[in-house]
């Protein structure tokens, strides 16, 4: 009996014979301007049981389609579900994605949906950074990089600090993940679940 994707994820989303199956998905719901949220959230659960099919590019495109889902919540639910890794690696993804230019200057936004997934990471993770590891992160330096800080200082509340000796630093806005002691009443607090999945970023 032949079933359809959706099928395959409701009768059995954690047998990973369906995984090439989920990755053709994906793909054609970039090609055909679709989109399906509990696809993608099953391939990624697939991708932390069997870490070493994992797909950098498929992972990419699945981020790229949340993004485009804002302000549902469907970035945040496909961010906790990959492994830290590749969240934290990014000089190692650049270099990845710069062999495979063919395959993704098709994606209209795919720099830039990287660029704010790796800023995303490092607020939540870190106060202040060296400007070289923003850089890292994000692929851009010189110019660019001075145009995309000065952007981000007048509209995403960043400031800098110069230091003699280390050079420039990038401060972020404090939040709950990176001043944790902003939250100091438990009626405020996060829920338990909440801390547990953006464990693996932070890590």
């Amino acid at each position: 009996m032949s079933y359809t994707v959706e099928q395959l994820v409701s009768v059995n989303p954690y047998n990973p014979d369906i995984l090439p199956d989920l990755e053709n998905y994906v793909n054609e719901q970039v090609s055909s301007q679709t989109y399906s949220l509990n696809a993608n959230l099953c391939l990624l659960r697939l991708y932390q049981f069997e870490p070493e099919r994992m797909s950098t590019q498929i992972v990419a495109r699945i981020l790229i389609k949340a993004l485009m889902a804002m302000p549902a919540p469907d970035f945040g639910l496909c961010l906790f579900l990959i492994p830290e890794r590749v969240t934290a690696r990014f000089s190692q993804f650049w270099d990845e994605a710069a062999k495979s230019h063919h395959i993704l200057d098709v994606i209209p936004g795919f720099e830039q949906a990287i660029q704010a997934y790796a800023v995303h990471v490092l607020s939540l993770t870190y106060q202040k950074i060296p400007r070289s590891i923003l850089a890292e992160s994000i692929n851009i330096e010189g110019l660019s990089l001075d145009k995309f800080i000065e952007h981000h200082v007048a509209n995403s509340g960043w400031a800098t600090e110069k230091n003699q000796n280390k050079g420039q630093f990038i401060i972020f806005p404090r939040n709950e993940f990176n001043h944790p002691e902003l939250k100091k009443s438990t009626a405020d607090g996060i829920r338990l679940e909440h801390i547990t999945r953006i464990l693996p970023i932070l890590g």
